[in-house]
Order: C-alpha cells, then sequence, then structure tokens
C-alpha cells in the first residue's frame, strides 16, 4: 500500500527539538527559526549525545559564526516568504538588516561566497516554491499568489516560475490536476 503524506517541514522540526532536548533532560528555550537557547548547565557529555541524535534527524548545531549566519539568512528568508501572509512591504534587504542587525552588503556578500548563489537568487526559489505550494494546496488563482508573494504582477510571476520550473504556471497546474485525475480513476 503506498501511502501520500502532507508535512509541515517546520512544525516536524520543532517537535523533534522539543522531543530530544526533553529525552535528554536538558532545559530550553525555542526562540526564532532555527535558534534555540539551552541552559548553561549542559555537560559536554550530554551536548555530544544530544548532537548525535539530532543528527540523526538531519538537523545539526552550527559551531563557526558564517556558518550560524548563513543559517540565520536562509531562516529569516524561508520565514519571510512562508510564514507571513503577506511579504513585508519594505525592501527585503532592509527586512534582513533589521532582523539580522548586520548591513545588507555584508550579508550579501557571506551569502553568495558560501553558497555560490545570490540572496536574491535564493527569495526567488522560495518564493517559486512558495507559489507551487499555494497551487497545489490552497489552489489560489494566480492573481492572489502574485499578491500574497509582493510579485508587482502575474506576468512578473509566471516569468519567474518558467525560469525555474521550466513551466509556467498555468502547465504547472494542469498537470497536478491531471496527476489528481489518475489517483483518484486508481482509487
Amino acid at each position: 500500500m503506498k501511502l501520500y503524506i502532507k508535512y509541515d517541514g517546520i512544525m516536524a522540526c520543532r517537535v523533534i527539538l522539543q522531543e530530544q532536548l526533553e529525552k535528554h533532560q536538558v532545559k530550553y528555550q525555542l526562540l526564532d527559526l532555527g535558534e534555540i537557547e539551552i541552559d548553561e548547565g549542559v555537560t559536554e557529555e550530554r551536548f555530544a549525545e544530544v548532537q548525535e541524535s539530532l543528527n540523526r534527524y538531519g538537523i545539526y548545531i552550527l559551531n563557526n559564526q558564517k556558518s550560524q549566519l548563513i543559517q540565520r539568512i536562509k531562516d529569516a528568508i524561508v520565514e519571510m516568504v512562508y510564514e507571513r501572509d503577506k511579504l513585508p512591504s519594505t525592501t527585503i534587504s532592509h527586512y534582513l538588516s533589521e532582523k539580522l542587525n548586520f548591513s545588507y552588503g555584508y550579508i550579501a556578500n557571506i551569502f553568495s561566497e558560501y553558497t555560490f548563489t545570490s540572496i536574491e537568487n535564493f527569495i526567488i526559489i522560495q518564493k517559486i516554491e512558495r507559489a507551487k505550494k499555494l497551487i497545489v494546496e490552497e489552489e489560489l488563482t494566480l492573481t492572489e499568489i502574485s499578491y500574497k508573494l509582493n510579485y508587482s504582477s502575474v506576468a512578473h510571476l509566471s516569468s519567474q516560475f518558467k525560469k525555474v520550473t521550466g513551466l509556467t504556471p498555468s502547465m504547472f497546474k494542469r498537470i497536478i490536476d491531471k496527476r489528481r485525475l489518475l489517483v483518484n480513476q486508481v482509487e
């Protein structure tokens, strides 16, 4: 029997973190996405156990400051694109500078140096992934999606969608609809 599942990766990660930290009796506080504050009384041995437990789930503790900053940039972008009902009306450079307390020039340089892509490209990819999710799960119109993701027009959204996926949003929706139809026929 084949099962199809839908899950929220951010929620799953939070639950795993909570379960593993409680299992190892570590006092903690979940902060922003990707940030946890733990009690300073944790021994190195217990910390290593927690780290090993989390690694099994693909969750890694970042020790390098630049790696931490890269992850904070990614988390801020994912939070901005996925967790807000509408993207901020300020510029993304201002939003990231305010959120991370660094100049945008510094953030952009570090990000591109370590990820080999620009913040702008990363944001476009995240927005297109969110657009695909909105098309599939919420069945919003392209006008509603372009508004929600702060595109200047449906044409701009469509252009970026095609550049990233190789498909127009309409073609993508038709493929999804055909797959749904086939699945329903098999059942």
